[in-house]
């Protein structure tokens, strides 16, 4: 699907090439035609390597959001808040071979609590990111000899790439640790998790502190389905789910009050949810 960048280009009338590969002689050849004075990235899924860095006057930047060299890698804004940091941010890098080891030209912090939500944390992000670009663009026309400044060598650590595991839900981990998860992961690729026969995604949640129920020591356990609350133990703490959706019927997004309505067979006091991932589909 054509992204907003591909579809102003294309109201614009302006050429547009998707190369698979950027080790294909003949996209790099294209791209060397332009004599670019700069080549940006933002969430790109290549590598550029040595024959394309080579090409602009000023160099391939990269506009990456988090605060190098934490969270290098393809998923820095959802690992950040899985991990429980409390800050953010995105930076304008120059890019060289190494995956993210580029010095950095500017970087804006930004505090992942004032965010309700992972798809407002992402918008102001890239809200960010496009002023810090345009702002860096200006001083590098100023000044072409401005020079970026190195990346700490310690802190460094990986966003990997999610995946269908990332979405499982372990009922025994503590519930702090799920809220972070559900919060990170509702905007594109909700966690998931399995009660009754019936297959949940949790979108969102809320860690209560333990106390309110004597512990049964059973993770997953819905200690209380009542007409207004869904209150999964988990292996400390308890969580609270506030909004979720199941397999059944129209697959409609509901709170907690709706789902238990609707679900009473399934979303029942006692019942236990799934600790352990569904199959995936070879």
């Amino acid at each position: 699907m054509p992204n907003a960048v591909r579809k102003l280009a294309d109201e614009q009338r302006l050429n547009v090439l998707q190369p698979i590969s950027l080790k294909d002689t003949e996209a790099v050849a294209q791209l060397r035609a332009f004599a670019p004075d700069v080549l940006i990235v933002a969430a790109y899924g290549l590598l550029l390597p040595q024959a394309v860095l080579d090409i602009p006057t000023y160099g391939c930047l990269n506009v990456h959001a988090s605060l190098l060299p934490r969270w290098r890698g393809a998923a820095p804004i959802e690992r950040a808040v899985m991990a429980g940091d409390q800050e953010t941010g995105v930076v304008i890098m120059q890019m060289e071979k190494g995956l993210d080891t580029g010095p950095v030209f500017a970087s804006h912090t930004v505090t992942i609590g004032e965010c309700t939500d992972i798809a407002e944390l992402e918008q102001r992000l890239a809200e960010n990111g496009a002023t810090l670009l345009l702002r860096v663009l200006e001083q590098l026309v100023a000044n072409p000899s401005l020079q970026p400044l190195p990346q700490p060598t310690l802190g460094v650590c990986y966003a990997q790439k999610l995946t269908a595991a990332d979405r499982h839900i372990d009922w025994q981990q503590d519930a702090e640790h799920i809220a972070r998860q559900v919060w990170a992961l509702s905007h594109r690729m909700p966690a998931q998790t399995a009660i009754g026969g019936a297959e949940v995604q949790i979108l969102a949640a809320t860690a209560l502190a333990p106390g309110e129920f004597s512990n049964s020591s059973k993770p997953g356990k819905l200690v209380e389905a009542g007409k207004k609350r869904l209150v999964v133990e988990c292996g400390s703490g308890l969580l609270q789910l506030d909004r979720l959706r199941l397999n059944r019927g129209k697959g409609l997004v509901m709170d907690a009050a709706a789902a238990r309505n609707g679900y009473a067979d399934v979303l029942k006091a006692d019942a236990v949810f799934a600790t352990e991932a569904a199959p995936q589909p070879r």
